[in-house]
Order: C-alpha cells, then structure tokens, then sequence
C-alpha cells in the first residue's frame, strides 16, 4: 500500500487551486468535455494532481464519449480506493486517490473488455507525465 498523506483542508486550499479544489478535496464534477484530458491521446502516466502518485495509463485510456478522460483500468488496485456513493439519488462507486483520499472520479459497470469496467475521471484531479 502506498504512504499516506495526510494535510489539513487549510492545506490543501494552499497547495490547490480553487477549481482543484472543489473537485478534489470536495468532490466535485467539472463539466464534460471542458476537461484537458478527455481527448488527449498522448502516451503516459496520469497521475493524482494533487499528491503526484501515478494512477492510470494511456495504455488503458479510452473514447468513451462521456467527455471525461475514461480508463479501463488503474495501473495498480492499490492506488485506489473505491467507495460506494449513493448522493443525487443515485448509486454509484467513488475513486478516490489511496495516498491522499483526494476524489478523482466514478467507475461504472459500462465499459470494454477486458475488465468491463469504465473508470471517469475528472481531468482536473490528474496530471500528466508524458512518455519519453
């Protein structure tokens, strides 16, 4: 399991923007296809914007047409942590970042193999290190 981090809220509002914020800390949603990874077709690793621990692949990015950056998987279980959530009357499994509980997105049950599943991500709780 990766190392923890731990920051207070006032941290966090220091480190992150104020859109950052929102999202990450407080589990918002930035609107679709206004995100800078959702069409991005680069090769890397996207990582969690706010503590930098690598998530998810190009190799498993995929168009899912949602307008959010879609994956089929993260590039290790132990770099998420999923979580049922059940707010705007609907049921649904929270991603939230293992190192620093900062929320990334959902994973729903719609997506290609191999694994079927398809996990949205916000583009504004990655980063991006690109291949070299």
């Amino acid at each position: 399991m990766p190392e923890t981090i731990k920051r207070s809220e006032e941290d966090w509002k220091k480190i992150l923007s104020r859109d950052q914020y929102l999202v990450l800390r407080q589990k918002g949603t930035e609107p679709a296809f206004t995100g800078k990874y959702y069409n991005s077709k680069e090769k890397g690793i996207y990582l969690c914007a706010a503590c930098k621990q690598e998530l998810f692949s190009s190799e498993s990015k995929y168009d899912s047409g949602t307008g959010w950056p879609s994956f089929t998987k993260p590039i290790s279980e132990d770099r998420i942590v999923r979580r049922e959530d059940n707010s705007h009357f609907m049921k649904r499994t929270e991603i939230l970042c293992s190192r620093c509980g900062s929320h990334l997105g959902h994973v729903f049950d719609d997506g290609p193999a191999p694994t079927g599943e398809r996990f949205c991500m916000n583009s504004i709780s990655l980063d991006f290190k690109k291949e070299e």
